[in-house]
This record gives C-alpha cells, sequence and structure tokens, in this order.
C-alpha cells in the first residue's frame, strides 16, 4: 500500500493525481492525508534516531539494561514533559537492536545415565532376520487405565516371528521396567546368547545398568538414529489395541475372535510362551485377525409403514 502512495508522489508532477489514484486503485483523500503528514513523521523520525543516540550511551555502560532499567535511566531527574514512555523506548530498541540481558528459565526434561561407549545401528532399518532368537526389538508404550493414570509396558519381539518374547508391566518407566521385560524374554528363550538387541535411545536403554546386564547376558546393543520416527522399532510391531463395547466383546467372545475378558487376540497380553521347548519358533507369523469379517444385515422382512394419518 505504501509503495502505491509513493508512486503517486513520484508522477504527480507529471500526472494528475486523480488518474493516478484511479490507476492503483486508492483514495485521493488517503492519499493527501498521507502527504500532509509527512512533516510530522520526519520530525518522529528525527526524535527516534536522537532517542536512540541516547540508549546507546547507557547501553554501552551496561549492556545488561533492558527497556525498563533504560526508561528509567532516561526518566531520572527530568521534567514531566521529557519523560519517554517505555513502549517507545522498547520499539526505539528494536529497531537499532538493541537488546539487553535475558535470564531464561532453565526447563529439564529427561535426563539420561549414558553408558560408556555408543551403541551403533547394526539393523540399518531392517527390521528382518532368518532364524530365531538373532535379532530382537524393544520399545516402551503406555497402557491408559481408569482414573486418567498410566500403566507402561516394556516389550521384547523376535524379529522372525514377530512373537512377543518378553514383556513387563509397571507404574513407572525406570530402567527396572526394560529389564524384567529382557530377563523374561531371556527366560522364555533359554538365553539370549548372541542375539542383537535394537531399541531407541531412551534413558532407559543408554543407561549403564542396561548396558551391563546386556553384557551379561551375551546381547548385542543396537540403537537407531536419533529423530525420525522410522526407528522407533518397537512401535513397528506394537499397536494399541481397540476398545471395544461388552456387548461387541461378548459376540466376538462367541465367535472365537476375543477371549471374554475384553483382551483382543495379538495383544501382547496374550501371547505366551508356547508348550514344548521354550522359546521355539515354527516361522513368520502374521497377526491374528477374524476370519469372518463383521458386516450389517438389513432385516429381511422390515415391518410394513403405515401410510394411515392418525
Amino acid at each position: 500500500m505504501v509503495n502505491r502512495f509513493r508512486f503517486v508522489a513520484d508522477h504527480s508532477d507529471t500526472y494528475q493525481v486523480k488518474r493516478l489514484c484511479e490507476l492503483v486503485e486508492i483514495e485521493r483523500s488517503s492519499y493527501y492525508a498521507l502527504k500532509s503528514a509527512e512533516p510530522g513523521r520526519a520530525a518522529r523520525a528525527e526524535d527516534d534516531a536522537e532517542l536512540a543516540a541516547r540508549i546507546r550511551v547507557i547501553h554501552t555502560e551496561d549492556n545488561t539494561y533492558g527497556a525498563p532499567r533504560i526508561t528509567a535511566e532516561l526518566n531520572d531527574g527530568v521534567a514531566a514533559d521529557d519523560k519517554v514512555n517505555h513502549k517507545r523506548v522498547a520499539r526505539v530498541m528494536r529497531e537499532n537492536d538493541i537488546v539487553g540481558y535475558r535470564r531464561r528459565r532453565r526447563v529439564t526434561t529427561t535426563v539420561p545415565v549414558p553408558a560408556d561407549h555408543k551403541v551403533p545401528d547394526l539393523l540399518k532399518r531392517d527390521f528382518t532376520a532368518d532364524a530365531p532368537n538373532r535379532i530382537d526389538v524393544g520399545d516402551i508404550t503406555y497402557l491408559p487405565i481408569e482414573g486418567g493414570a498410566n500403566l507402561h509396558l516394556a516389550t521384547v519381539i523376535d524379529c522372525y516371528s514377530r512373537k512377543l518374547a518378553g514383556w513387563a508391566i509397571a507404574d513407572h518407566m525406570r530402567t527396572d521396567l526394560v529389564a524384567d521385560a529382557l530377563h523374561a524374554a531371556a527366560q522364555a528363550r533359554n538365553g539370549l546368547a548372541g542375539a542383537v538387541f535394537h531399541s531407541d535411545h531412551g534413558s532407559q536403554y543408554t543407561s549403564k545398568e542396561f548396558t551391563a546386564l546386556c553384557d551379561r547376558m551375551g546381547v548385542t546393543q543396537s540403537m537407531g538414529m536419533v529423530g525420525t520416527c522410522r526407528q522407533q522399532s518397537g512401535r513397528i510391531f506394537q499397536r494399541r489395541p481397540q476398545t471395544r463395547s461388552p456387548p461387541e466383546r461378548e459376540h466376538l467372545a462367541r465367535r472365537g475372535h476375543m477371549p471374554a475378558s475384553g483382551v483382543p487376540l495379538g495383544h501382547p497380553l496374550q501371547h505366551q510362551p508356547e508348550g514344548g521347548t521354550p522359546g521355539a519358533d515354527t516361522g513368520p507369523r502374521t497377526p491374528t485377525r477374524p476370519s469372518t469379517p463383521l458386516r450389517w444385515h438389513p432385516p429381511r422382512n422390515p415391518p410394513p409403514v403405515s401410510t394411515s394419518r392418525g
């Protein structure tokens, strides 16, 4: 908009102002109002430049001063008519890149306890294995419960069969949670010696306690890159169970698709080590799905619609 007024002002000596305003689609009254205010704007610009010079003098003496303290210094011992407003001081400082010291609040989030060595990425996003008990992945998810609280579920999943080798549930997210899940997987598989365990860079997996546990079990740690969702290995195999109403759970339980307890088949809590040799995998498995999809069927003999007026 300012460029339009400037265009009219630059060509007003050659063409009529009325024609120029029609050309750039502005009102003549707006142009003349802006033109009449030019002396006032020039005077304010000079005053701001003078004020900026005074601010720089004070800021040079102490570069920690911000707009409130500089305003107090400028208004110290001056007449009421010569005092400046703190908003004007802040604007002039902002326009001239004069910044005081800002003490920012320090926020501490997760404080990991890193191990003595960096863990490489041995999988490179290839979450497959040619034999059971070779490559395992783990992650932590939450399970909402009544009252707004959450339980935390740590899992260890075999990449060959996608079977849940071990899991642990607790109301905390300490290292003990993932350690218990790894202990459960080792017990179900008669040990995890020679296996690769892949996880993210969570503080539980990077802790010295978990690293020492992996060394004792003969497990090689692997971790993905930071800042990419594709490296969340555990989430590739974990899916939050869908919440179903009690009548629907009873219907699926009768058809054999869901136990009456309400936990869907295929959920980590339903996976247990199979009979025979603990940890024996027969091959890659796919998630359990209902054999017959649920569909709504309209009634065969709908009741007749009454057309009589009561």
